[in-house]
């Protein structure tokens, strides 16, 4: 007989999809469509430029506009992609970091002008508006590169949005501590339970210590901070790792902060399950995997995430199709009406198994935690490179494992034998490309854009936010009137690189080796790479470039690490590099072979700049290999461009990789291969 409850059924958790693509407009009608299937909230992905704070037209946007996400270049452009979405009854999440505050006074801007417009005070209706803007830019420099300012001014902008957000949008969340890409980047639970907590603690301290909020609401500031997570396929620990999230967060909130309000000590989080785990080789496993991951974050009651965005099952190939994103939507709305899930209380409470796994992730983390602090905190963790480097080294580790076979793969280093699948056959375009005339029509929006507001005010409330970095004031209102003023977001990231200036981390490559793999395979690339080089007379020396705005660069460290691990000097300056800073330094350091990664869809005009930019400058020998999320056609046309080999995820073996690579060098040097 159904189990008997005398409580009523749980709320499904908000059903986002993170969505946005080629221009406000586009991306308008998808929310639309979205919304109208089932989904409960909306997360806005932005494109690289809008993330780091440059105009369509710059030179580091080429090719990136419109690409991994909407641009959104000025008020105008916020007002058409939610235009027909009444913002006080939206529940928006917006993956936006550097730049959020910026994004976040658009944002606001517009339900203002929404609400003019009903005849409503606008004070109340953005009283009433619900959401959460990303903001940890500590992950930002560990992880997804979309950095712009140096760690502290960085944290002086959240400090003065958390400040703003409680005493004038209750509602928002104005962070969200991001461990999911801590994840992406190799963090294993432990460190992404404790590099997280570091980062709360740093924006807490920073909030109280700035005495803009007075001590009786610092557990409004605290019921507001909320967490993105990332959900593993190894299901079982990644529930324990938030059942431990919650128990640390209870224990830091009261025993650090003094909050005594349960309700305002509660683990509030988000989740998009692990896109670092979805596959290129046989993409329907992916499918699978989605679903186990989305249940290490709903099965537990006391631990279930406020709100769910799944991937779509070919994301390892490119920008999933409205199709793709709807299945991901139906697998969170299979789990939440058609199962009795929400019927019953924690289903692990007294489970021996499950609290052990817990207390060994907590009492790790809680290590971990002093630790940095006893460095002085996130913030130093991140100048320091230590952080960075822990996550290099558990990457560096965890590649070695799959290499080995010790790690399975499904698809990838086991069960590679496949039926085709329909899902990609028969002509069938697995992904959702971008039209490069979206870029063209971005950049003559922005120049027309300029044209026709008032020069004026724009120079005056970019004077006005110059003035007020300089001092301590919140930048929050200097900001709003930017944004109604017209400053596009490129003028409002230009006016503080000028006060705070701009930062480039640590890449953590330098003390990271994969010394686990000594193997045979390993030992005869080392030789081969010798060999060649005693027959040119020097030490064969590689190139990792990043050009543009791509700072997902855990792949580019990994290729790093392994060449300098088979014998190659490497130069790797880091990510956000156009393509004359990378031709320069190919031919100021000589190299043999340059390298580039690109995994944000550019590839089709980043990596010719690079091919041309060697043969202007008469370096036209040096081979250029790139390694990303390249489609096949895409691919073709590189190669048929002048590139020497691509790499995509299927080919995961990085010493073979290493391999061709000698092979790309002897090649273009007219040597034999052995």
């Amino acid at each position: 007989m159904p189990y008997p409850t005398d409580r009523e059924r749980d709320r499904p958790w908000v059903m986002r999809t993170y969505a946005g693509h080629s221009s406000a407009r586009k991306s308008n009608e998808l929310y639309r469509r979205n919304l109208a299937k089932g989904q409960t909230g909306l997360s806005v992905a932005f494109d690289l430029p809008t993330q780091t704070g440059y105009d369509p037209d710059h030179e580091l946007a080429r090719g990136e506009v419109g690409k991994v996400g909407v641009p959104v270049s000025h008020i105008g452009d916020m007002r058409t992609l939610f235009d027909g979405i009444p913002l006080n009854s939206a529940n928006t999440s917006m993956t936006i970091n550097a730049t959020a505050m910026w994004l976040l006074s658009l944002y606001v801007t517009v339900a203002q002008e929404q609400a003019e417009a009903e005849g409503r005070d606008w004070h109340e209706v953005v009283a009433t508006l619900a959401g959460t803007t990303q903001n940890d830019i500590i992950k930002e420099y560990l992880s997804r590169g979309t950095y712009v300012f140096p760690p502290g001014p960085s944290l002086r902008l959240i400090t003065d949005m958390v400040a703003w957000t409680v005493a004038n949008v209750p509602k928002w969340n104005p962070i969200n501590i991001c461990s999911y890409h801590l994840q992406e980047v190799g963090a294993t639970p432990v460190q992404e339970v404790a590099y997280s907590m570091c980062t709360a603690i740093a924006v807490l301290d920073a909030v109280k210590n700035s005495g803009q909020v007075p001590e009786e609401r610092f557990g409004e500031v605290v019921a507001r901070i909320s967490f993105f997570v990332n959900a593993g396929v190894r299901f079982v620990e990644e529930m324990c790792k938030m059942r431990a999230f919650t128990e640390l967060w209870d224990e830091i909130t009261r025993d650090r902060y003094g909050i005594a309000d349960p309700k305002q000590r509660r683990f509030r989080y988000g989740v998009q399950v692990n896109s670092l785990g979805l596959t290129e080789a046989q993409p329907e496993n992916n499918v699978q995997r989605i679903v186990l991951e989305m249940l290490a974050v709903s099965l537990s009651r006391k631990a279930r995430a406020r709100a769910i965005q799944l991937p779509a099952w070919n994301e390892a190939l490119g920008l999933p199709r409205p199709w793709d994103q709807q299945w991901a939507l139906r697998m969170q709305q299979v789990l939440a009406y058609e199962t009795d899930l929400l019927e019953y209380e924690d289903i692990f409470d007294g489970s021996p198994v499950i609290q052990a796994k817990v207390d060994e992730i907590v009492q790790g983390a809680k290590a971990e935690i002093d630790r940095v602090q006893a460095m002085g905190g996130a913030v130093v963790a991140v100048e320091n490179g230590y952080m960075k480097t822990q996550m290099v080294s558990s990457l560096a580790d965890r590649r070695r494992r799959i290499e080995a076979g010790e790690e399975v793969i499904v698809g990838v280093n086991r069960f590679e034998n496949t039926e085709p699948s329909p899902l990609q056959s028969g002509g069938v375009k697995a992904i959702e490309t971008v039209d490069p005339v979206a870029e063209r029509e971005a950049v003559d929006a922005i120049a027309a854009w300029r044209s026709e507001r008032d020069g004026n005010a724009v120079a005056e409330s970019l004077a006005a936010l110059r003035d007020a970095a300089k001092t301590d004031a919140n930048l929050m209102d200097a900001t709003l009137a930017c944004a109604r003023a017209g400053v596009t977001t490129g003028e409002w990231s230009a006016a503080l690189r000028e006060v705070f200036g701009e930062y480039r981390a640590p890449t953590g490559v330098s003390g990271v080796s994969a010394s686990g793999e000594a193997g045979a395979a390993l030992g005869e690339v080392r030789e081969r790479v010798k060999a060649t080089g005693e027959e040119l007379g020097e030490r064969l020396r590689m190139l990792v470039g990043k050009p543009g705005l791509d700072g997902h660069s855990n792949g580019a460290e990994q290729i790093a690490v392994r060449a300098r691990d088979t014998g190659f000097e490497v130069v790797y300056q880091g990510i956000r590099l156009t393509a004359d800073q990378i031709v320069a330094a190919a031919v100021q350091e000589g190299v043999h072979v340059v390298g580039l990664s690109i995994l944000s869809g550019s590839h089709l005009e980043a990596v010719p700049a690079v091919v041309e930019g060697l043969r202007a400058a008469g370096a036209g020998d040096i081979p250029v290999v790139v390694g990303g999320i390249v489609p096949p056609d895409d691919a073709k046309v590189l190669l048929d461009q002048g590139v020497a080999r691509v790499f995509t995820p299927k080919d995961y073996e990085m010493t073979q990789i290493m391999a061709e690579i000698v092979t790309v060098i002897r090649e273009a040097n007219g040597l034999v291969n052995a």
